[in-house]
């Protein structure tokens, strides 16, 4: 039980007592306590999601042999997190993720119209002939999260741990740290690019 706790607190980044209660409420099923935990931490997100975020960090990052660098504003609430060891780490975390995967967005809400409408007629060549409505429509459901998923960075699988999103990763840092957290904007360069 110790070692399950250890572990999932490693995993999450949330309190002892929240694993326990996670842990009890799955009958110290581990998949079922992470789910129920992550319920827990977009719930808490949700509530801390309207509050404003005006202060935070610009942090750079220059990939060793100077051919990448990465820009990044994160946001919080108060100067006081701005300046704590865990919110720069999620800023040098985030940056380290920006420049491996380069994505194009923060989120899907900042992906253009235009850009999505032509991802939508590309899909729509792709997609098979004869078949339902409802199959074709869950399909082309399938493809835009995947195209999500390769160019909005809060939808990209983390690359520290593919098993969660970066939105994830955000989410644990605001049940650890206690206020809302948001990538405000990032711009990647590339040498001779």
């Amino acid at each position: 039980m110790t070692n399950l706790i250890k572990e999932l607190r490693e995993l999450t980044g949330v309190g002892m007592m929240e694993i326990k209660e996670a842990l009890d409420e799955s009958n110290n099923d581990k998949d079922k306590a992470i789910e129920i935990l992550r319920k827990k931490g977009a719930a808490k997100m949700g509530k801390k999601a309207e509050r404003a975020t005006k202060e935070g960090v610009v942090e750079a990052y220059i990939h060793p042999g100077s051919r990448v660098g990465v820009l990044l504003e994160l946001n919080c609430e108060t100067d006081f997190v701005a300046r704590t060891d865990d919110f720069k780490a999620l800023a040098k975390d985030l940056c380290l993720h920006i420049a491996a995967t380069n994505p194009l967005y923060v989120s899907p809400n900042d992906v253009p119209a235009e850009v999505l409408e032509k991802e939508k007629e590309i899909y729509k060549e792709q997609l098979p002939k004869g078949k339902s409505e409802d199959i074709l429509n869950k399909m082309m459901e399938g493809k835009i999260a995947k195209f999500y998923e390769e160019v909005c960075l809060l939808q990209q699988p983390y690359i520290k741990n593919p098993d969660i999103k970066i939105s994830d990763l955000i989410a644990q840092s605001i049940g650890k740290i206690g206020e809302n957290i948001q990538v405000r904007r990032f711009a990647r360069y590339v040498l001779g690019s």
